[in-house]
């Protein structure tokens, strides 16, 4: 069991049957009353968020979901297929349930899949991501007009702002929490 001060962005909790994800969370104390605790929840079946307030009493069940690590094969549309290596099943999760990480998926990679009652309902990508940088403006020595930094492509499509020393074919480390440029890697 939960209790409020366990709150925090990214944790999973189970209400009325349902997994919920808290996306955004702040704490308040005003005055003499009890402690707040605003959390912005997510339904990690249907997408559905909301806000809602707790006050320091409140308790809260742990989300009933297990994690099986799998390879990503490839997208058809918008489904995306996911093989486990060990007993090769295969499951298709929709683009609608893999929101923003669809940007750091990459063919043969290794996820964790969230199940919720033997239904995939998400991904838990690594960390940090290394992808290959398919499109970026040239940058002249010397320019420093611009901003200090420029909008790539990578080979997933996603775009992002990297220093402007990048070049394009070069790859990059790719935070996927937040979705910005980490460093560039050698290889």
């Amino acid at each position: 069991m939960y209790t409020t001060s366990d709150l925090r962005k990214g944790l999973k909790i189970q209400l009325d049957g349902e997994p919920y994800i808290i996306t955004d969370f702040e704490f308040s104390k005003p005055g003499k009353g009890q402690a707040l605790y605003r959390c912005r929840l997510r339904n990690m079946i249907t997408g559905n968020a909301f806000d809602r307030t707790y006050r320091s009493n409140d308790k809260f069940e742990p989300a009933a979901l297990e994690e099986r690590t799998m390879q990503f094969l490839y997208a058809q549309g918008d489904e995306y297929n996911f093989m486990d290596n060990k007993t090769f099943e295969q499951i298709v999760i929709t683009k609608d349930l893999l929101g923003d990480d669809i940007n750091f998926l990459i063919d043969n990679m290794e996820v964790d899949i969230l199940l919720f009652k033997e239904r995939a309902i998400g991904v838990t990508l690594p960390n940090f991501v290394n992808l290959t940088v398919t499109k970026a403006d040239p940058w002249v020595k010397g320019d420093t007009s611009g901003s200090d930094s420029k909008p790539v492509t990578v080979e997933t499509g996603y775009v992002l702002q990297v220093p402007p020393f990048i070049n394009e074919g070069e790859k990059i480390q790719i935070d996927t929490r937040t979705g910005q440029y980490v460093t560039r890697v050698k290889e």
